[in-house]
């Protein structure tokens, strides 16, 4: 039976965590897997219980942090060396920026070398995360650690296209798109029970429209520009009734909150119980299908998107979404079909956010659309097949 390391960067709420825990559970017959995880930042959700609902063991690399800090990743590469020296697995598959490199490394320079090294992108730091001088340091890295792989993942055919034409990591003969998978049944079912629940706990009225954006507070979501487009339409259309709720958490959430008060906008922390307010921080959450259920209208303000794994998952909950022109969502949303693309310009956004609050038939044509284009395209079973038949490929 194959042996398969995968090495992922942190346990946080994401796409990763997902792409792991379905890809170790359902290849389970036929593959042995052992999961070697980072750890994650104090403020940010952790997402391992994505992997112990499915029964998926794991261990930490007690050095592997998010941060660069030289000391501890030369340890964290020693404990993955390590792990790939005594349990000889036939393939190392590594997930995120951090895991890349020092379980790309480990794997390569290890006294057992693996049949296959590869790794998945699931977004990238060559844009509007670093200096123009750090961002230079990690594209030499990266092309290469991308010689010593056998394959490269990009989750989309647009993360595909920036990697060999605008940042020349490695030739397109290298780089197989492969699409996130997710469980989306729950965010379908019992859609009017959740919704009440929700709707019901807050104090919401039937005719409130919810707007829900999900992420990380952190400057690459890029929630500053959503409260410029909250201020936007308060300015040009007070009469807009609509209730707004954060999930997440991070290191700008008192800038956040700086910033709402400053708009005029009342708002309520997740400890607190002031459902009146305007915005509403939930904090981070296990029950994103329960959420998604009593929303209406989802956002994406990001800089930069792998795959944004919130909207698939407010498609698949048929809701209406609006996002930013950004990395993979193009492969994800058509603009106009199955929600809104914007410019990263909050008139521009508030325009196309107005027209989803106040044309509820227009927001639920595209919330159809999405439902189907989310479960057509983004189910576990088709990444689970399709990355079995890599590794097959990988392994004659």
């Amino acid at each position: 039976m194959p042996k398969i390391l995968r090495v992922l960067n942190r346990l946080n709420v994401g796409g990763p965590t997902y792409n792991v825990a379905y890809l170790a559970k359902h290849m389970a017959l036929g593959y042995e897997t052992r999961v070697l995880a980072g750890i994650k930042e104090p403020q940010e959700g952790s997402s391992a219980y994505m992997l112990e609902d499915l029964g998926v063991p794991y261990e930490y690399v007690p050095d592997m942090f998010r941060s660069i800090n030289p000391k501890k990743d030369f340890r964290a590469l020693r404990h993955i060396q390590h792990a790939v020296k005594e349990y000889k697995p036939d393939i190392v598959h590594t997930h995120a920026a951090k895991a890349g490199v020092l379980g790309r490394l480990a794997a390569y320079h290890s006294a057992h070398r693996p049949k296959a090294i590869l790794h998945t992108y699931h977004g990238n730091v060559f844009d509007g995360y670093f200096s123009p001088v750090k961002t230079k340091v990690f594209l030499a890295i990266e092309r290469y650690l991308a010689g010593i792989s056998n394959a490269i993942i990009s989750i989309s055919e647009q993360q595909k296209y920036d990697l060999v034409n605008t940042y020349h990591i490695a030739p397109a003969s290298k780089i197989h798109v492969i699409k996130l998978g997710f469980d989306l049944e729950k965010f379908a079912d019992n859609q009017a029970s959740k919704r009440l629940s929700f709707r019901q706990f807050y104090h919401l009225a039937e005719d409130d429209v919810v707007i829900t954006i999900t992420g990380r507070l952190a400057p690459i979501k890029n929630h500053f520009l959503f409260l410029d487009t909250l201020k936007v339409l308060k300015d040009t259309h007070p009469e807009l009734r609509f209730k707004v709720f954060i999930v997440g958490d991070g290191e700008l959430l008192e800038p956040i909150i700086t910033m709402i008060g400053q708009f005029g906008f009342t708002c309520c922390r997740a400890n607190e119980n002031y459902y009146a307010a305007d915005i509403i921080f939930t904090s981070w959450r296990k029950d994103i299908d329960v959420i998604n259920a009593g929303s209406d209208i989802i956002a994406l303000t990001s800089l930069n998107e792998g795959t944004p794994v919130s909207i698939i998952e407010a498609m698949a909950a048929q809701k209406g979404v609006i996002c930013t022109d950004v990395g993979g969502v193009r492969d994800v949303v058509k603009d106009g079909h199955n929600g809104f693309i914007c410019e990263q310009q909050p008139a521009a956004y508030a325009k196309k956010l107005r027209e989803l609050i106040v044309n509820k038939s227009l927001r639920e044509e595209m919330a159809a659309n999405g439902k189907r284009i989310a479960f057509q395209n983004y189910s576990y079973h088709r990444l689970v097949q399709e990355t079995e038949d890599l590794y097959k490929f990988l392994m004659q």
